[in-house]
This record gives structure tokens, C-alpha cells and sequence, in this order.
């Protein structure tokens, strides 16, 4: 079996894609999958490195603020279709699989141009634009929140959660008598929560609870500097990326992070409790859509980007101390898991191939 598996762009939409590829080859060892990315984009250096081919397609975002350079956007848009079309009549694939992004929208579509059954992944509680673009041509469309027939027809929609990286669930907690405060926010960090976090040093540092604060490489020498400033705690560990994110999560009292898709699927699998704040700066607010899906089922809470700099760190070490509420927490989002995402879209791709 031939599986062409398309989109990227973020760190968001690789991990399900690349989960879902091995979720293919373990369920079919000889199966042959090719992935599809934008040049230029995290996927044709991050798929390559899970040991995966990857075809580069010249297409890239239009330009919202700027419509008159949007006809350079068109011509590459055209470019990469008639590109696609050589890759998929060279491959031969059964299926194409799109999760959202740039590529995964001229792939997806001359997929379907062609007569072969597709199927999309949308991560997030707001549908991307790709991904509703591309709706009535597609097979079957696997959700990971309830109430997505407001983007997409009801009798192509599977709920089956977002795959999440591989050994997450692997952690081993160590018995610790002081709370631990997990803070990520993601591979390039956010500057908000950072802010934060480094106003609020002294507070972290009196409270007399451990953190991990993952900055991210973009605003590791700033975060650094303060707080070497408060005295280099300790009990504070201020590092630019986390290897050991399986240990890290399994030692976490609490968790505070960005509202991207695949951080809110991991804190779900983990059953841990979060603070979560939305970033504003991503298409149609998704993030705050991501998180509301938590928030109105009390399984976690939200602080608004705006209010970060005033709210996170005080909210932080209250409900850290709160045992009764983090209890609830993780109660709550543990019933919103939905585990083993990976391998039931694999399933349901290998039922449209054969």
C-alpha cells in the first residue's frame, strides 16, 4: 500500500502526521509513504529527521494585509499543483492524507482530482482553512473535539483525538515532597508567558515550589539574564528546550502552556492540570477555541494573553497550593483524553485503501 500524506508549516501539524506514518508502517511494514510539504517550511527538515521521505511543493500563504502580492502567491500556487500532479501519477498512492497547511491543500486537492480517497486530520476545536476548503471532496474527516458538524458534514466525521508524540505517556515520576510547576511554550517559546514568568521571578522563587521553565531558543538569553538576575535559583531551572519531556510532564503538579493543538491532546493523555494561555497571533483565534473546549468542562483554566502579565504567575501559585482544585483538574481532563489517535486514523486510512 502507497500513502501520500501532506501539510505542515507548524510543529502542530508534523507531529500528528508524522504519529499517523508510523502508526501506518507498524500496522504494514512494507508500506510506502511519501510526505508532501511547503519549501522552505519545519517540515522538510523535521519529517527527514523520523526517517521519512519528503517532496517539497513551492506554495505558500496568502498575504491577508497585502492582497496586490498575492499574484506571485497564485502563480507558485499553480506551479505546485501541476508539481503535484507529476508526484502523485509517478507514486501511485491509495490514499492521501492531509492535516492541514499550505501543502496539504494543493496535494489534497489534486488528489482528489485524480479519484483518489482522502482523508483529513483537523487538529484544532476551530477548523483551519485548508481543511474547510477541502471538506465535500473528502472521504472521511477525523475531529479531535465534539460539535465539529458546524465545519464539516456529520456523516464523514470520526472523533478520534490528536496523535501525540511517541513515549509521552513513558514518564517516571519521582516522589517529591515540593510541588512542581511545568512551564512550556513550545519549540520557539511565546514572549508573553516568558514575560511573565520572568516578572514574576521573585515571587516563583519565595514560593517555595520547584519550576521548569522551558523558554524556547528565541527568548532563552533574555529569560537567562533574568534571572541570573534573582539570584540563579535553584529551585528554578531556566533551559532553552526540554529532551525529557516524557520525565518533565510525569514530575508536573501543574502545567502552564500555550492552547496549540497538540499541547492541549498531551495535557488530556497525562490527565494533568494547566493554566492555558491562547495565543492571539494564529488564524482565527484557534487557540482560544483550543482551550474553551477545556474551560467549559472544567478541566482547565484559561488566562487571556492580555491579562498574563498581571494573572499568570499569581493564578500559578494559588492553584498550585489548591489540592481539592488540582484534583478536579486532573479528573476532568482525563475524561477528555482520547487515546490511541494515531493508530484508529491509521485504521480508518487502511480501510479506504483497500
Amino acid at each position: 500500500m502507497k500513502y501520500l500524506i501532506s501539510g505542515g508549516g507548524t510543529g502542530g501539524h508534523i507531529f500528528p502526521a508524522v504519529s499517523i506514518a508510523n502508526a501506518l508502517r507498524e500496522a504494514d511494514k512494507d508500506a510506502e509513504i511519501l510526505f508532501v510539504g511547503a519549501l522552505g517550511r519545519m517540515e522538510m527538515e523535521r519529517v527527514p529527521q523520523a526517517g521519512y521521505k519528503i517532496v517539497g511543493l513551492p506554495v505558500r500563504g496568502f498575504n491577508r494585509s497585502q492582497p496586490w502580492k498575492n499574484i506571485s502567491v497564485l502563480w507558485d500556487l499553480m506551479r505546485s499543483l501541476v508539481q503535484v500532479k507529476k508526484i502523485i501519477r509517478d507514486f501511485k498512492p491509495q490514499v492521501g492524507i492531509g492535516v492541514g497547511g499550505y501543502a496539504s491543500g494543493a496535494a489534497m486537492w489534486m488528489a482528489a482530482k485524480m479519484g483518489i480517497p482522502i482523508l483529513l486530520q483537523e487538529q484544532n476545536g476551530f477548523a483551519g482553512v485548508t481543511n474547510k476548503l477541502l471538506k465535500d471532496k473528502a472521504a472521511k474527516i477525523c475531529v479531535a473535539y465534539p460539535g465539529m458538524e458546524k465545519f464539516f458534514p456529520a456523516e464523514k466525521i470520526i472523533l478520534t483525538g490528536n496523535p501525540v508524540r511517541q513515549n509521552l505517556t513513558e514518564g517516571v515520576r519521582k516522589p517529591s515532597d515540593v510541588k512542581n510547576l511545568l512551564i512550556i511554550g513550545g519549540s520557539l517559546g511565546a514572549r508573553t508567558i516568558n514575560r511573565a514568568v520572568a516578572a514574576g521571578l521573585p515571587d516563583l522563587k519565595a514560593a517555595g515550589i520547584h519550576v521548569v521553565w522551558q523558554t524556547g531558543k528565541t527568548y532563552y538569553a533574555e529569560c537567562r539574564q533574568a534571572w541570573e538576575n534573582t539570584g540563579s535559583p535553584a529551585s528554578i531551572e531556566c533551559l532553552d528546550f526540554l529532551s525529557d519531556m516524557p520525565d518533565r510532564y510525569a514530575q508536573a503538579d501543574l502545567v502552564i502552556s500555550r492552547a496549540g493543538a497538540s499541547s492541549i491532546s498531551e495535557i488530556c493523555l497525562l490527565g494533568k492540570p494547566a493554566i492555558l494561555v491562547p495565543s492571539p497571533n494564529v488564524a482565527e483565534d484557534h487557540q482560544t477555541h483550543n482551550a474553551m473546549a477545556l474551560v467549559n468542562r472544567n478541566a482547565a483554566v484559561l488566562v487571556k494573553d492580555i491579562e498574563a502579565a498581571e494573572k499568570l504567575i499569581p493564578t500559578a501559585l494559588e492553584l498550585i497550593q489548591d489540592k481539592k482544585q488540582l484534583e478536579s483538574l486532573h479528573t476532568h481532563v482525563l475524561a477528555l483524553a482520547e487515546r490511541d489517535s494515531a493508530k484508529r486514523i491509521a485504521e480508518e486510512v487502511m480501510k479506504l485503501a483497500r
